[in-house]
């Protein structure tokens, strides 16, 4: 569907309203929510927009998904837009935060919270990874084609999950040879 066809919001109260039901839904796995709002249930997003946001987002200062709501917030109504976006990220959420912080002292010991928490991480690691999966398909149209995406994404989790080295290194290398390697296929951008 052309970007031109595709739903959008009708104003800043439309994404302030999506941001906090998305915020809502995830509990340290947002992004997979991110997904499936902005792609598969808004469709304010195309797969291949979602994609490339969320490299860009990867690649700034903050969470990725504040980063993608900033964006998209900006690109429907400017700075307004990215404002409401961010609000809807972050005001319940904080809410419910601090209401908790309130509570935390008395129940953190629990047995109980702690095991609900440790599912809880591991309910998000299966959305990030489910997210992964979805979003495949977007790989044939990358430059590097699939094989050698998933071979990056293979180095990646080798150097962070087993030699435990700092990101920083990893994003510089595998971040700058992945870049160098597209610049080498594409040549540099058309006016």
């Amino acid at each position: 569907m052309d970007a031109g066809q595709r739903p959008a919001p009708a104003g800043p109260r439309d994404l302030f309203l999506a941001f906090n039901r998305l915020a809502l839904q995830g509990f340290g796995g947002v992004l997979a929510v991110a997904q499936r709002e902005l792609v598969e249930r808004l469709g304010w997003l195309s797969k291949q927009e979602f994609v490339e946001m969320l490299a860009v987002a990867q690649v700034m200062p903050g969470p990725n998904v504040v980063n993608i709501s900033l964006m998209i917030g900006d690109r429907f109504f400017g700075l307004r837009g990215a404002f409401a976006s961010l609000m809807g990220m972050f005001t319940v959420p904080c809410l419910i935060v601090l209401g908790l912080t309130a509570l935390a002292g008395q129940w953190l010991h629990e047995p109980a919270v702690q095991g609900a928490l440790r599912g809880m991480g591991a309910v998000s690691a299966g959305l990030i990874l489910a997210t992964g999966v979805k979003l495949l398909g977007t790989l044939r149209q990358h430059p590097l084609k699939r094989p050698a995406a998933l071979g990056f994404a293979a180095l990646a989790f080798l150097a962070i999950a087993l030699l435990r080295w700092p990101l920083i290194w990893i994003v510089l290398g595998l971040g700058g040879l992945g870049m160098a390697l597209v610049y080498a296929r594409l040549g540099p951008p058309q006016d």
